[in-house]
């Protein structure tokens, strides 16, 4: 699997790459090694050259950076729950395949989720600039599209009348995984910007 091809086409043509990634066998740990770690990283290191380096602009004050101390504690963090969080997922997604008449297959639960997360890991890279962070949101929705079509293809061979609701289901669940990443990276870095680190 070439990495860049493989992005390219999650993004540009995801119908037809989710045929050719559930035809593909990837054992989780390459998956991981080879897709999930290398890009976690874009946004990981994108927050940290934009709050310790460019810093984020406070009105009448100018740009503001955070302490390099805290910043590179930040994005460690951030990287590593994010990484841990796409394992959850995935293991959550396989769990409750069968509640939505789906085989389980914990390899194909966890391409369905790291696939998905590709748009919003890519658009990371806008978080070099802070004020641009929230195009990374808006390829996040991109990436449910991709999530609901990978759901379609069907990796899990859902039932056609069952996609929507596992779907959904799993949404909550990611996006339950995201709040608690943010929300823990938020006060590291709320704690780390008052104590000066």
């Amino acid at each position: 699997m070439n990495l860049i091809e493989r992005i390219k086409g999650i993004i540009l043509k995801p119908k037809d790459e989710w045929v050719k990634i559930k035809g593909e066998s990837t054992p989780v740990m390459t998956l991981f090694m080879k897709v999930v770690i290398p890009l976690a990283a874009i946004p990981a290191i994108a927050q940290f050259i934009g709050y310790a380096l460019i810093g984020i602009r406070v009105p009448f004050i100018g740009a503001y950076r955070i302490p390099m101390g805290t910043s590179i504690f930040r994005a460690i963090l951030f990287y590593a729950l994010s990484v841990v969080s796409v394992y959850v997922a995935g293991f959550v997604v396989n769990a409750l395949a069968t509640t939505f008449a789906s085989k389980q297959s914990l390899e194909n639960a966890m391409k369905l989720v790291a696939y998905a997360m590709i748009p919003s890991w890519v658009a990371g890279i806008f978080f070099i600039i802070p004020s641009l962070g929230v195009l990374a949101s808006i390829a996040s929705l991109y990436g449910l599209y991709i999530l609901y079509l990978g759901f379609n293809t069907p990796m899990m061979d859902t039932p056609k009348d069952k996609v929507v609701a596992y779907l959904v289901v799993s949404i909550l669940v990611i996006a339950g995984l995201m709040i608690v990443v943010s929300v823990v990276v938020g006060a590291v870095f709320a704690l780390g910007s008052f104590s000066g680190y």
